[in-house]
């Protein structure tokens, strides 16, 4: 699953990774891809009958060098859910909406979700990816990539 919104510069960065996987694994029956875009809600509805996740998004002040990856366990960064049900219609992020398919999924909710995390600035109405965060986002497709070709190999 790839996060970010296309007209905000680095803020893509989910999307462009995501892109890059389809073109590598996108005819795999047993592989699901999401361009997510700004959607959390969404990812409630994508966890259900995966066994493992992979989440990719931009992380603004992290007080990182632009363009450092992080890769961590989803529950390092998941917020616990709030019992306000207008959570659902202003401002959900895709960590609350993990820790609410976490909820509502129960048995069903996947064991294995990754989250790879490219630290970001700009965030400017632009299309274009800065150069130190799209180099970034080829090292995240590289290790998706060995992943799936791991998984795959099984």
């Amino acid at each position: 699953m790839g996060f970010g919104n296309p007209v905000r510069s680095d803020d893509a960065i989910g999307i462009y990774v995501i892109d890059r996987v389809r073109e590598e694994f996108g005819h795999q029956e047993h592989i699901s891809i999401f361009d997510m875009g700004t959607a959390a809600f969404e990812v409630l509805f994508g966890l259900k009958g995966h066994d493992r996740i992979v989440l990719v998004d931009g992380v603004v002040n992290s007080d990182e060098p632009v363009g450092s990856i992080f890769k961590l366990p989803a529950e390092e960064v998941m917020k616990a859910p709030q019992d306000d049900p207008m959570v659902f219609l202003h401002g959900m992020k895709w960590d609350q909406a993990l820790s609410y398919a976490k909820k509502i999924l129960q048995d069903e909710y996947p064991d294995d979700i990754q989250v790879y995390l490219v630290a970001i600035e700009n965030i400017k109405l632009e299309v274009d990816l800065s150069q130190e965060v799209k180099d970034a986002g080829d090292k995240v497709v590289q290790h998706i990539l060995e992943d799936l070709n791991q998984t795959v190999a099984k």
